[in-house]
């Protein structure tokens, strides 16, 4: 079994504070894309404010708002009562998400038993801790490990002691919008492959 945390309550400073999981691509929202990424997953939480019209999915937060992916994953852990065996951790602001969640899927298979976990690296080889399918157990370590709920910790903090392969994979299933302009491009590319 595979659930899924999906992260959408950053602040967006980099677009005027606007809720990019709103935006728009090829007839459908960032968020949208997101749970479509995981359609099949169980639990499927939503770390942010509810958005009305999202079917499948629970809703939480991390308290205080805005203490970073490291609380949200503590504050979405700390809803489930029948933790799923793997868990998919996805940022909502990708364009290519159902493209990366596929990537991993197909990755997981393939991972030594011991491992933790696989996430995507991005061109410059890092990586993106927040395209990532993780077992829940290692989560939960890590998130049971941080101080404070995890507010304003880092995602290498909890991941810290997991074994986590990571696999490149084309820019695009990486690249995030954090700008106007990464926006813009998005919407291009993907009016580009219709």
């Amino acid at each position: 079994m595979t659930g899924a945390i999906l992260l959408a309550g950053g602040r967006a400073s980099r677009v005027g504070g606007s809720d990019k999981t709103l935006f728009a691509l090829a007839g459908t929202t960032l968020l949208q894309r997101a749970v479509d990424a995981v359609a099949g997953a169980d639990p499927i939480t939503v770390v942010g404010d509810p958005v009305p019209g999202i079917a499948g999915v629970a809703w939480t937060r991390e308290d205080p708002p805005f203490g970073g992916p490291a609380a949200a994953v503590v504050a979405a852990l700390a809803t489930w009562s029948d933790d799923p065996e793997w868990t998919y951790l996805l940022a909502c602001d990708l364009p290519e998400a159902v493209a990366a969640a596929s990537r991993l899927a197909d990755a997981r298979p393939l991972l030594p038993r011991e491992t933790d976990g696989v996430c995507l690296s991005a061109a410059d080889s890092r990586p993106q801790w927040l395209i990532g399918l993780y077992r829940t157990a290692a989560l939960r370590r890590g998130a049971d490990a941080l101080p404070n709920k995890g507010q304003d910790a880092s995602m290498r903090a909890l991941l810290d002691d997991a074994a986590i392969a990571v696999i490149a994979a084309p820019d695009p299933e990486t690249q995030d919008v954090d700008t106007w302009e990464d926006l813009s491009e998005a919407r291009a590319r993907l009016e580009e492959t219709r």
